[in-house]
């Protein structure tokens, strides 16, 4: 569980985010949505204690994340695992590789462990014959499916997933979705996604955070999308005149 608590983040006059309550919950996939400009992106720099709150503290289960020295912060960072918008992948490393990058890194496993470990990660997205190729040799797709594998690679108590389906196809990203909630359920992870993508609202949404000019607009789930009465998740979410035929379908329907 993550749980932010009044959390205020201010650069120079500008207030970005303007006091969030939120809990995020564990074996779930919670998912913040909002308009650009509604402060996602600094909520989750705060949430992985890349920016620091002006006010306010962020908690991981029982543990005081937003006060933690950097030595706390790199034990507790063992973790984590983070899915970058752009995957950043390293070119110049094949596959297993940039999996095997954080157990380098932070790990004392011996290398069959590591091995072990890596192979598990790949066949666990689906990529077991991908090992030796290089990020420039593979789609979108899978690169962002290597990603997820280096997230999980430690066996992380939390993940954060930053625009996951960002410029992927929708067949592809209904993949991406579907993983992402498979493993988050499989090993009770609480996993926190930043998303524009409206499937993903839909799909997978166990828990949804509106966030709208810094402040906490909705707090649902995706079933309670198409009945909130909610004008600033209306307006969000049924931008899109298919959405809003779906929502005037299941209002009727009710």
């Amino acid at each position: 569980m993550i749980r932010a608590e009044g959390i205020k983040k201010s650069f120079g006059e500008n207030e970005v985010l303007k006091g969030i309550d939120v809990t995020f919950e564990k074996g779930k996939t919670n998912l913040i949505i909002g308009r650009s400009g509604a402060g996602k992106t600094v909520f989750l720099k705060i949430l992985v204690g890349l920016f620091t709150p002006t006010d306010g503290a962020v908690w991981y289960d029982s543990v005081n994340f937003s006060a933690l020295n950097k030595k706390q912060l790199k034990g507790i960072r063992k973790e984590v695992g983070m899915l970058f918008q752009g995957n950043a992948l390293f070119d110049s490393l094949t596959v297993e590789e940039n999996v095997r990058f954080p157990l380098d890194m932070f790990s004392n496993m011996t290398k069959k462990e590591k091995q072990k470990q890596v192979d598990y990660c790949l066949e666990r997205v689906t990529l077991k014959d991908a090992n030796k190729k290089y990020p420039g040799e593979i789609s979108g797709g899978m690169q962002k499916r290597v990603g997820i594998a280096r997230a999980i690679v430690q066996e992380p108590k939390y993940l954060f997933c930053d625009e996951p389906n960002s410029g992927l196809d929708p067949k592809t990203s209904i993949v991406i979705d579907e993983l992402i909630s498979d493993i988050t359920k499989d090993n009770n992870i609480t996993t926190v996604i930043n998303t524009h993508d409206m499937n993903s609202v839909m799909e997978i949404g166990d828990k949804i955070v509106l966030l709208h000019l810094g402040e906490l607009a909705w707090i649902g789930n995706k079933a309670e999308v198409l009945e909130s009465e909610n004008q600033l998740l209306q307006e969000f979410i049924f931008a899109s005149p298919f959405l809003k035929r779906l929502r005037a379908s299941a209002l009727n329907r009710g």
